[in-house]
């Protein structure tokens, strides 16, 4: 039996397959386009935008850690206007959803972030990031405090014309209580997790492995907690939820979509394997042929627990 649809929708988001690669891990999709045909993709996130180019933080600030890494990159990147001159160009030409990652240190520039993209051709959405600190509030998080997930929320939304999705910080209590802030204040998709906080020590000089001392811990390890709080989420709210941690094949993105999430994002599997999207889009393809499926829609929120996933 053929598969008639690998067609997911996240909100008013239109995706042709549930594959998306990850912020962070896949650049400005260019970088990857010599190893995979990015067109075949449900779709891409680019690496976090800011007002200003950022240089990130000083090496070393990638360490490899059993079943995963650790990475204090610093969220470097071109800035706004570089992104436009220099990176839009080649996106605005992809047959794929081309999602924007932004960030702020206030409220105030993550609206002005939003505003410089209203208008833009070619961007299917915004995903803010919500786990950076607040410079305002003494270096809180965005994404720990639910009334401030809210008000970036709702401030990204009103600069914006494109789809919002909020991506949450794991590193809470209850991750339903941020998650349910946002939605009550217009977020149309939530995806998570991002990276839990980690370290790493050299034994030999006693330092940190990280020039930054602690760092974000993703890929396989952090794929059981993930898929606990995406099911958590779905649970708790109406609006779409894109599952990310520890994806690393078809089979780890069908327990995300089993879970209820209505697309998944791929990250450090990037660097281990650059074809990786591609392999999980053929081997969600491979695996509906075998079952007899016929759409995707008939896994996702399949899960037997009696909760059923939001459109």
């Amino acid at each position: 039996m053929s598969v008639k649809s690998l067609q997911t929708k996240i909100g008013p988001l239109n995706l042709k397959n549930p594959v998306l690669a990850a912020s962070g891990t896949f650049g400005y999709g260019s970088e990857f386009s010599d190893l995979v045909d990015v067109n075949l993709l449900g779709g891409i996130v680019v690496k976090g935008l800011s007002i200003k180019h950022m240089p990130g933080n000083p090496p070393p600030r990638i360490v490899e850690t059993p079943c995963g890494m650790l990475n204090a990159i610093g969220l470097a990147n071109v800035g706004l206007e570089g992104f436009l001159e220099e990176k839009l160009p080649w996106l605005q030409k992809l047959n794929t959803a081309v999602i924007v990652n932004i960030y702020g240190h206030t409220i105030k520039e993550y609206g002005q972030i939003a505003a410089g993209l209203r208008g833009v051709e070619g961007l299917a959405a915004i995903e803010v990031n919500i786990s950076c600190p607040n410079v305002e509030k003494g270096g809180m998080t965005f994404g720990t405090d639910p009334d401030l997930a809210a008000r970036v929320t709702e401030e990204v939304l009103k600069k914006s014309d494109k789809p919002v999705i909020v991506k949450l910080s794991p590193n809470v209590t209850d991750i339903t209580v941020p998650a349910r802030a946002v939605e009550k204040a217009g977020a149309h998709a939530l995806s998570l997790i991002n990276t839990l906080t980690g370290m790493a020590v050299d034994i030999e000089s006693r330092e940190p492995k990280l020039a930054s001392v602690s760092g974000g811990l993703s890929g396989p390890a952090i794929r059981p907690v993930a898929l606990y709080m995406v099911r958590e989420v779905v649970k708790a709210v109406r609006i779409p939820v894109i599952g990310i941690g520890g994806v690393t094949d078809h089979r780890d993105a069908l327990e995300f979509l089993i879970a209820g999430a209505r697309a998944v994002q791929v990250g450090t599997a990037n660097f281990v394997n650059p074809g990786a999207t591609l392999d999980i889009v053929e081997g969600l393809r491979k695996f509906c042929e075998d079952q007899g499926i016929s759409s995707i829609e008939e896994i996702i929120g399949s899960l037997k627990d009696g909760v059923q996933p939001k459109d």
